[in-house]
């Protein structure tokens, strides 16, 4: 698939929005880690375009204690993809997630 051609200023406004997309992610980690905001949050607010696009091993390692091998050895434990986003979690995966993350 050919990416499309964009014009200089329609090239600048999509970098703009993905660096805005990127800082509003790393306000969202933060809160995580420092404990504003629970796992069950997260996964209540799915319709928030920035929660819903994140992906699920940046959700489990911006978690105090955990770190790139805890969370990919606990997303293999619950058969989640490491490429998968929150908006993309199955029922059964959500609830083994809040039950393993309860927090």
């Amino acid at each position: 698939m050919a990416l499309p051609q964009l014009s200089d200023e329609q090239r600048k406004e999509a970098l703009a929005k993905a660096a805005e997309a990127r800082k509003a992610r790393a306000a969202l980690r933060e809160q995580i880690k420092n404990g504003e905001k629970t796992v069950a949050d997260i996964l209540a607010d799915v319709d928030d375009p920035v929660v819903a696009r994140m992906r699920v091993s940046m959700l489990i390692e911006s978690l105090p204690g955990y770190g790139k091998a805890k969370a990919a050895k606990l997303m293999e434990e619950l058969d989640i993809s490491a490429s998968r986003r929150i908006k993309g979690l199955g029922t059964r995966q959500r609830d083994e997630l809040l039950e393993r993350l309860g927090r």
